[in-house]
């Protein structure tokens, strides 16, 4: 079968979607990959999986009428060109437009995963904040109307479309544990030893709660200065993204250490005795997978994508969003108490061996396909 898979970063396509593309190519399907920045080491990455990439001029950020018009006709004449049997498509604008511009072009079977709801519908305060959310609504009910299969990575983003009547009759709606991680790559390290670090891995936007994660780092550090708090990612074109003047005043004020967007996250994993992501909401993140799988205790908010990924005092802390002074307390547990961290920490990666390695959320995704 000839399959097309599309996401809105091309890097994503080998770091999220590798295990499945590579099971597509291992059940003898014919797979093209497609998405925006593709630079010739995905180019290369896929083709050693054996999946041809096409570039995409698709913008992740942002509502511009007639740039997603002009995203949806470049799409439908991909699928127009290439003529596959199904597409796929994963986060929330590749969702939208592919649907629309596959139906446009005559693609009969169509499958989308909501990896996430994002800014547009965790934000709610302003005007533009409500209108965005109208038409993201609106767009969700035209695009996802006879699509086949709706995969989501929580429950809660499930109830979300379904309390706002955004899911189309007769659509199978299934629940996966996020992307899964490669247990093999991610493989387990023993704790390094003390001084303790703390790493926050992802995009520096509030909704991330990375100025909840700089907050319980100064405090922290008030009481113990030894305690180190890293930070890897990087700025986004994203309304709730920080300032870079933000970023370089953290910096200077010793209550961060900031690694910038690096390639390969392990080596600061297995540098770090426990991940700290204070999200608001979430898909399911890959961070806290990744940590656990390395086997590192993981303090994550109870928040809708974040909540199902660990076992609250067993494989890690669960604390409430926008709350930092119940992330010091969360710390400080870790912190003051090497035992329970190390216990943690073995459990954790116990857990992403029951229940996230990639390959088996790959295969599961593509029985639901029928693929």
């Amino acid at each position: 079968m000839k399959v097309v898979v599309v996401g809105s970063w091309a890097p994503s396509l080998l770091k999220f979607r590798g295990a499945l593309l590579a099971a597509m190519v291992r059940r003898g399907h014919d797979v093209i990959a497609a998405a925006p920045d593709g630079d010739a080491e995905v180019r290369q990455g896929l083709a050693r999986i054996g999946v041809a990439f096409r570039d995409l001029t698709l913008e992740r950020a942002g509502l511009d009428p007639l740039a997603d018009a002009r995203s949806i006709l470049e799409l439908v004449r991909l699928f127009r060109e290439i003529q596959p049997e199904l597409v796929f498509a994963y986060t929330i604008k590749p969702a939208i437009y592919v649907s629309i511009a596959a139906r446009i072009a005559g693609v009969e079977r169509r499958s989308v995963m909501i990896t996430g709801l994002g800014f547009t519908f965790t934000e709610r305060r302003g005007l533009r904040q409500r209108a965005a959310r109208i038409v993201a609504m609106q767009l969700f009910r035209l695009a996802l109307t006879n699509d086949q299969t709706i995969f989501f990575q929580n429950p809660d983003d499930r109830n979300e479309f379904e309390k706002l009547g955004l899911l189309p009759a007769g659509a199978r709606v299934e629940i996966v544990r996020g992307s899964g991680v490669d247990l093999e790559l991610y493989a387990p390290s023993p704790l390094p030893p003390d001084p303790v670090r703390f790493l926050f891995v992802g995009r520096l936007l509030k909704n991330k709660g990375i100025y909840e994660y700089v907050e319980a780092a100064r405090r922290t550090r008030l009481r113990d200065p030894s305690i180190a708090f890293d930070v890897v990612g990087w700025i986004d074109a994203n309304p709730e993204s920080v300032q870079q003047s933000e970023l370089d005043a953290w910096v200077r004020e010793g209550v961060v250490n900031y690694h910038g967007a690096v390639a390969d996250v392990r080596p600061y994993l297995r540098a770090a005795h426990a991940l700290v992501l204070p999200s608001y909401r979430e898909g399911t993140p890959r961070s806290v997978l990744e940590a656990m799988s390395v086997g590192r205790a993981v303090i994550t908010t109870d928040v809708p994508g974040c909540r199902e990924t660990i076992v609250d005092g067993e494989s890690g802390r669960l604390v409430p969003a926008k709350d930092a002074a119940a992330l010091v307390a969360a710390i400080r547990e870790l912190t003051d108490d090497r035992g329970k961290l190390e216990q943690l920490a073995a459990n954790a990666r116990t857990r992403a061996e029951q229940f996230y390695d990639d390959r088996v959320v790959a295969g599961r995704m593509l029985d639901v396909m029928s693929l």
